[in-house]
């Protein structure tokens, strides 16, 4: 949960709805990138419909919400409407936006070491300036802590 005011190098990357995202120029005030390791699983879920639930409060404070993992865009589309998900999703394969956000770790799954995305979420300003990250998120009141972290800026 650290604060940080380092720029992030500016980036574009393929998502949803035929769109691409472009970090530089973003209208937002803020932009939550949240990553997460994968479609329709059960975690994933569970964080994504809580995002879309928050989604009214967020805009209300003028923060765009993009979530991001290594799918296909046909996947994050699929998943999208399944969700009803009122937001975008990117689509990162190659893994050069979680590079560059150093989300990629070594993870035990079921007794196995894999690399995959460690669930995180970055809140970008709109100069481009990480103002705050979170690391390892748990999914429960993941969504809370983001909204009170934005209610809480000037």
């Amino acid at each position: 949960m650290a604060e940080s005011q380092a720029t992030i190098a500016p980036f574009s990357a393929p998502m949803t709805g035929g769109q691409t995202f472009e970090l530089a120029g973003r209208p937002a005030r803020y932009t939550v990138l949240y990553f997460y390791p994968k479609d329709n699983t059960p975690g994933c879920t569970t964080e994504s419909i809580a995002f879309r639930e928050a989604w009214p409060e967020f805009q209300a404070l003028g923060a765009e919400i993009v979530g991001l993992s290594r799918d296909s865009l046909r996947s994050h589309e699929n998943f999208k409407a399944k969700l009803g998900l009122p937001f975008e999703l990117i689509s990162d394969p190659d893994e050069t936006v979680c590079t560059q956000f150093n989300v990629m770790k070594m993870k035990n799954m079921y007794g196995k070491q894999v690399r995959g995305v460690e669930r995180s979420t970055f809140v970008i300003d709109a100069q481009g300036r990480l103002v705050k990250e979170w690391r390892g998120v748990k999914v429960n009141d993941h969504v809370t802590e983001v909204l009170e972290f934005l209610k809480s800026q000037p």
